[in-house]
């Protein structure tokens, strides 16, 4: 009876001189012997080639994209980045994956685009490096994930609505 007297609260303050730091201290240890070697809750994907394949989608635009070790070279629908892609801010963001994992220059990437343009086609191989990344090094994925580039950009051209001229715009307005 002494012990449950001993125990009781009354408000926030007793409780946190109850409870103590047993249970904070028993979750400690026990996270920190797991944790060494859980590192990578994925396991690697690759194909028969060794490399990795993911899909990246953006508007209207689809990437089928493999990543393998080599030189950094970047070729898409069988042609260099550089041609393929001739504005630099496209390229850009094709090599955002790289430069936010610190790996640029350590993958080639074969890519075959369809649909959209080539802001699009752009977005969907960024977004197919990203997931194929991840796939490859299951390490950088919450490094790719925190930059936002795991998410497929699901914002797409609004349909024409009938009555309309376009989505929204109105035929224009005639008083005679």
């Amino acid at each position: 009876m002494a012990t449950e007297e001993n125990n009781t609260a009354n408000d926030l303050a007793d409780l946190k001189d109850v409870v103590g730091d047993a249970p904070a201290a028993d979750a400690a240890g026990e996270t920190a012997e797991p944790a060494a070697p859980a590192a990578p809750l994925r396991e690697q994907e690759l194909d028969a080639q060794g490399r990795a394949y993911a899909t990246g989608r953006r508007k209207d635009a689809t990437a089928r994209v493999w990543i393998k070790p080599g030189t950094g070279k970047v070729t898409v629908n069988g042609k260099d980045q550089e041609v393929y892609f001739a504005r630099p801010t496209l390229r850009l963001v094709i090599n955002q994956p790289f430069s936010i994992s610190e790996r640029e220059g350590q993958y080639d990437v074969i890519a075959t685009v369809s649909g959209g343009g080539l802001s699009g086609q752009a977005g969907a191989v960024k977004h197919g490096i990203s997931q194929a990344l991840s796939k490859y090094e299951p390490a950088l994925r919450a490094t790719i994930k925190a930059a936002g580039f795991l998410t497929r950009d699901s914002r797409v051209v609004e349909r024409k609505k009938y009555g309309r001229a376009k989505a929204r715009r109105s035929f224009q307005f005639s008083k005679r």
